[in-house]
This record gives structure tokens, sequence and C-alpha cells, in this order.
């Protein structure tokens, strides 16, 4: 009986006309957000076309993804000073999978530059030997944060190739390999 007592309460509550008015509403939210998802698919559509034709997007201006397609587009054109500005500013807003490509990104850009301006001289070769260094270390970093990035592994193999070996102390132009600076003997007697 007191069964009976709480089912007549219940069903007192929802009548015809508010389940009506509940499955009216429900079915205008979900009207609502299906328009809304649909006008948001093709934004983005119109984003990555503008972004694959290297236009500047209409839509989303502001977002990670087109400050990286305009620094990505930057540094493909050559102007690696401003795409490292770019990528560095970026990192500070990323995921962990974003830094690894923004660090992938940076590495090229700095082996790029190394390649770029590689020759004989030996100030250049210096300043080349540092572009290259800074490229191992964003190669590095970069397959710290995603080791499943073939395109970081593939360019630091190259790249420390190209790189001469870490020198040890003690031994190089000097006749003595013992002797780091002047006339100090290497350890303690």
């Amino acid at each position: 009986m007191a069964l009976n007592l709480h089912l007549s309460k219940f069903t007192g509550f929802f009548t015809v006309k508010k389940l009506t008015f509940i499955f009216l509403l429900l079915t205008i939210v979900a009207a609502g957000s299906a328009v809304y998802l649909y006008q948001r698919i093709n934004q983005i559509s119109a984003f990555n076309t503008a972004i694959n034709q290297a236009n500047t997007p209409k839509t989303d201006r502001q977002s990670f993804e087109a400050k990286f397609a305009t620094a990505y587009w930057l540094a493909h054109n050559e102007r690696y000073k401003e795409a490292t500005l770019l990528f560095n500013k970026l990192l500070g807003s990323a995921n962990t999978e974003q830094k690894a490509a923004i660090q992938y990104n940076l590495g090229n850009i700095f082996f790029r530059r190394g390649l770029i301006i590689n020759g004989a001289n030996m100030t250049v070769r210096a300043e080349a030997e540092y572009l290259f260094r800074q490229a191992k270390t964003a190669y590095q970093q970069s397959l710290r944060l995603d080791n499943t990035n073939w395109g970081a592994r593939h360019n630091l193999d190259r790249l420390l190739t190209m790189l001469p070996g870490t020198p040890t102390p003690g031994v190089g132009e000097s006749d003595t390999p013992g002797l780091i600076m002047g006339n100090i003997p290497v350890g303690l007697p």
C-alpha cells in the first residue's frame, strides 16, 4: 500500500503536458547543438583550407594552431628569426605533444641555418657548430617529450654525424695530453 502511495505521487508529478514540455525543450537543445556543431565543422574545414593554401584564416586567428601554422610558414619561407620567436612564444601555452612538435621545428630551423652558413672560414664554422648544437638540443628535447617522433630521431642522427666529437679534456692540440690549463697536472698526487 505504501508503494502505491509513492507511485501516485510520482505519476502525478509527470503529467503529459510536463513530459511534452521536457521533450520539446530537449529537442530544441539538441537541434541547437547540431546546428552549432555543423557550423563549427565548416569553420574548421575553412581554417584548414586557408592554412593549406598559405592564406590567413577567417576564424580562430588567435588559436594555437593558427600561430603554429604561421610560425611553420615563416620557417618554410626562410624567415627563421621570426619563426623562432613565434615558436618560443607558443611553448608557454602548449601541451606535451605540441611542445615536442615545436622543439622538432626549432631543431629544423637551427639545422637549416647551420647548413646555410657552414663554410671553411673558422668564425663561420664556429657559428655553424653553435647552430648545430642548438639543433641537437632541440631534437633531444623533442624526443624527451615524444620518443615516437621518427623525424626528430632521423634528423638527430644526421646531425650527430656532422658535429665534431666531444673534446676530451687534456687531449687536443697540446703534445702533453695530461695537461689542461698550462702546467697544472690533471688529478691530485
